[in-house]
């Protein structure tokens, strides 16, 4: 195990868009990053782009769908570090055949919600214990207006019309983790909340956003460096505070 007073910090999803993003910047700030990729390709040459910019940046595999990488991650951080400062849950999905409620497939929901939000429990589970060995961790949910309940039901949202049922169920159960689990926590130094990107210019949406990928980035880094006097259990994106 290697003794570091580097923090230590795994992305989720980040060979590209957001999370490659939220490695990049974590790193720069000082963090030994584990950029979690589920293909190894994809992974190392990501990791090997930010290596070469002068990042501690090392690729780890860890594919949400499959409990056995989740579990053989945890126990490689475990080994070679002995804990993990930093969790960030950025790894989403969009699915074909998603859309309005009346229209989207059942295949499609239980896909998205099996990726978007029961991996990132599995995951968030199986990296606790790391996380609870670390003076002062936090853990970031990268959600979605799109998760948003109260925003969903505005008709004057700019989004009103955007109704994808199984991505944004998926984020609004990735916001209830947030909330129960920093509720759970609430004794402990460990802060949960969760992070609004925005309309970002992604693969997620065809490039489609209006935000860069920094933009989009910065309150996941935001949260995911919070001093110990920051908040918990909350729910925001780069303007502030988003409703539940």
């Amino acid at each position: 195990m290697q003794s570091s007073l580097k923090k230590i910090a795994l992305v989720t999803g980040a060979n590209k868009g957001i999370g490659l993003e939220v490695a990049r910047q974590l790193a720069a700030s000082g963090c030994t990053v584990l950029l979690g990729a589920r293909n190894q390709a994809l992974g190392e040459e990501a990791a090997a782009r930010l290596a070469a910019e002068g990042l501690d940046v090392r690729y780890l595999a860890i594919d949400l769908t499959d409990p056995a990488t989740i579990a053989a991650a945890a126990s490689r951080i475990e080994a070679d570090f002995g804990r993990l400062d930093i969790l960030v849950n950025n790894a989403g999905i969009a699915t074909p055949g998603d859309g309005p409620p009346s229209a989207s497939s059942l295949d499609a929901i239980e896909r998205t919600l099996r990726v978007n939000f029961m991996g990132h429990v599995a995951a968030t589970q199986a990296m606790l214990p790391l996380l609870r060995k670390a003076p002062s961790a936090r853990i970031v949910n990268v959600s979605s207006g799109l998760g948003s309940l109260t925003l969903n039901g505005d008709p004057t949202w700019p989004h009103a019309d955007v109704k994808y049922l199984g991505y944004s169920a998926s984020k609004a159960a990735l916001n209830m983790m947030t909330v129960q689990l920093a509720y759970e926590l609430r004794d402990t130094a460990i802060k949960v909340n969760s992070a609004d990107p925005g309309y970002t210019a992604t693969d997620l949406n065809g490039h489609r956003g209006t935000q860069t990928i920094p933009e989009g980035a910065a309150e996941a880094i935001r949260l995911a460096l919070l001093s110990d006097d920051g908040p918990t259990g909350t729910y925001s994106d780069k303007n502030g505070m988003v409703p539940w």
